[in-house]
């Protein structure tokens, strides 16, 4: 069996308005949410640069498991345009979804937040992005998540 060939892309830090999250409500896929993302940063090895408005389409499920849906606009170091879109999933038992609803900031080893990402780039420096598989893994803050993002191969 071969092991999966990956390295570190970037650390993605999001500032989330949860006060501001504006509920659409019960629809056949679940409860449907829109948190707006108001900012943040992102830094690794061949990217780095502040994150533009942006937001993210929730559903939370009947099964208990949350669905996420982010767009974001990312502005390089270097002034470059990203267009950065990851769908994924927050897991963990009833009782700590329940906390979680309530606003508490849980302990990483008690859910699991994993996501797909794609990446559109216009910039030339940037084209390789278009190309790359990624990956990403969060943790949940006060403030927003932070997810550490892998380019798969």
């Amino acid at each position: 069996m071969t092991e999966l060939k990956h390295k570190h892309l970037m650390t993605l830090t999001l500032s989330v308005d949860f006060a501001g999250m504006m509920v659409i409500g019960q629809t056949p896929a679940g409860l449907r949410r829109i948190a707006p993302v108001t900012g943040g940063s992102f830094s690794g090895e061949r990217l780095n640069g502040k994150v533009l408005p942006g937001a993210d389409w929730v559903i939370n499920r009947p099964d208990g498991v949350m669905e996420i849906d982010v767009r974001l606009p990312l502005q390089t170091d270097d002034g470059a345009m990203i267009y950065l879109t990851y769908q994924g999933r927050f897991l963990a038992e009833p009782d700590v979804m329940a906390r979680f609803a309530k606003g508490a900031v849980l302990k990483p080893e008690e859910y699991s937040l994993a996501v797909t990402a794609k990446f559109e780039a216009g910039a030339e420096q940037y084209l390789w992005l278009n190309d790359v598989v990624a990956v990403g893994t969060g943790e949940q803050t006060a403030d927003g998540p932070v997810y550490s993002f892998f380019e798969i191969g």
